[in-house]
């Protein structure tokens, strides 16, 4: 009998011991990865800084471009309006509309889908019953 609790003890000893090492073999392998993403995600946002203001100086070269032909208000006002439908056209391309749901702005409603089995007419009956 005491062998036998002996045994078990070792047993679960043994099977803690593997839980330990397996969970620190995770965490340590979680950390490593999260190190990468953490230093690719700071490179992400430091592109996308850089990308911000070569854009505003982008936009400010052609707004001072236009400006040397048209009025200064003109100028800054074909700038917004070119960078508007820049930003219309990009968020569209990021969230096509899917096939079949109404265009926004033209006030068409969706049509609704063709039943797969035509409708039974002069039954008392309700589907799913046992009547």
């Amino acid at each position: 009998m005491q062998r036998s609790e002996h045994m078990r003890q070792l047993d679960q000893h043994l099977v803690d011991e593997l839980a330990h090492v397996a969970r620190e073999s995770v965490r340590a392998e979680l950390r490593e990865q999260a190190r990468g993403q953490r230093r690719r995600a700071a490179l992400y946002a430091g592109s996308g800084a850089a990308a911000l203001y070569a854009g505003a100086a982008a936009a400010l070269a052609v707004g001072l471009a236009l400006a040397l032909v048209l009025p200064d208000w003109a100028a800054a006002l074909i700038t917004a309006v070119v960078l508007a439908t820049a930003a219309v056209a990009l968020r569209t391309a990021a969230r096509p509309t899917p096939p079949g749901a109404p265009v926004p702005g033209t006030g068409a409603a969706p049509v609704p889908p063709v039943p797969s089995t035509p409708p039974t007419v002069g039954t008392d009956r309700i589907p799913g019953s046992d009547r």
